[in-house]
């Protein structure tokens, strides 16, 4: 088959390689969809896979084509989603059915090979069924979408009237969606660029902010009479951004964490007396909730998607074969081109 391996850090090879050979407890997915996620980047161009060599994708979907017990026969066939964290099942967390936290998990796409090729074996468990309405190229953004919704899971949006959402890539426009999809009247979001204010506006109503042009802060401070905002999403990671996030909270006003930092975090002194005098709440968050039940991320958005509530697909900006991955990721390393989420599409 064919497939993307990563042999060295910026070396990613296009070559045969063996068809997996599966456990009794696996299914040998047909990838028909993969996502290019923005931690492909340096993991493909800057910090390499935990060894190698390695196929990298962990947001794919597809079609089951072995099982490897006819326990599972019924799957033959089946169209899936993959959760890609693969948990070890013994650690507290994974007790307490909290998977996402597990202290010695396995990964899909950087510990483990991954989408990035025409099959990939996965773990029975890690896999949920797609609804007919749920097109394969949403199903290979159940991650990312996941991943959002598990943010909004972190706080209790009762008395939620005014957001603020740091980052308009992938996850940020997901949050966005998810909050207006919720009914929050007052939706800030906060970019960089044109295309992105076209893009999210086009799927959520929410007022735009181009930090390039003005002030973030000054901008919610002003249309909130001073107050701030009851929430915020930081999904960038940066010291500015998470800076900015927790100068537009109002008094006890909550952030939440989201974006994964590129380096070293250092708060000044007067960010964090704001986080002190105003009582606020920072939460931090990673992953997404998949425990096989009806009340986990995953059901709850395939289901949001089944019924039009969001629209992960609706965020894609690009896509290519999977014979030009190369060109998707080049498009996402050239700062010049706008991507949100590019998709590689194989067809069948």
């Amino acid at each position: 088959m064919k497939a993307y391996v990563l042999e060295a850090v910026g070396q990613l090879a296009y070559k045969d390689i063996q068809v997996p050979q599966i456990h009794e407890d696996e299914a040998l997915i047909e990838v028909v969809n993969v996502g290019i996620c923005g931690s492909d980047i340096p993991r493909i161009f800057e910090t390499g896979t935990y060894h190698f060599p390695t196929v990298p994708g962990h947001e794919f979907a597809g079609i089951v084509r072995e099982v490897g017990s006819e326990a599972h026969g019924a799957l033959l066939g089946k169209r899936v989603g993959v959760f890609p964290l693969i948990p070890c099942m013994k650690c507290e967390s994974c007790k307490a059915k909290a998977y996402e936290m597990c202290r010695s998990y396995n990964y899909l796409g950087s510990r483990t090979d991954g989408g990035f090729a025409e099959y990939v074996a996965v773990p029975v468990w890690n896999l949920i069924e797609l609804p007919p309405e749920v097109s394969f190229e949403d199903a290979a953004m159940l991650e990312p979408a996941c991943v959002a919704r598990h943010a909004i899971r972190q706080v209790d949006l009762t008395d939620i009237k005014s957001v603020a959402v740091y980052g308009c890539g992938t996850i940020g426009t997901l949050i966005i969606q998810w909050l207006a999809s919720m009914g929050i009247s007052q939706i800030f979001a906060v970019g960089t660029r044109k295309e992105q204010r076209d893009l999210v506006t086009g799927l959520a109503k929410c007022v735009f902010c181009n930090c390039r042009d003005k002030d973030p802060v000054g901008y919610i401070m002003e249309q909130t009479g001073a107050e701030g905002v009851d929430l915020i999403f930081e999904c960038v990671g940066l010291v500015e951004s998470i800076s900015n996030a927790v100068s537009s909270a109002k008094a006890g006003g909550q952030v939440v964490l989201v974006g994964n930092p590129a380096g070293d975090i250092e708060l000044d002194k007067q960010i964090y007396w704001k986080v002190l005098r105003r009582q606020l709440t920072l939460r931090g968050m990673w992953n997404s909730s998949f425990t096989k039940e009806a009340d986990d991320d995953w059901h709850i958005v395939i289901e949001a998607i089944r019924t039009g509530r969001i629209r992960p697909s609706g965020q894609i900006t690009q896509r290519y074969s999977f014979e030009k991955l190369g060109e998707g990721l080049a498009a996402m390393q050239d700062k010049e081109i706008f991507t949100n989420k590019v998709m590689i599409e194989k067809g069948i």
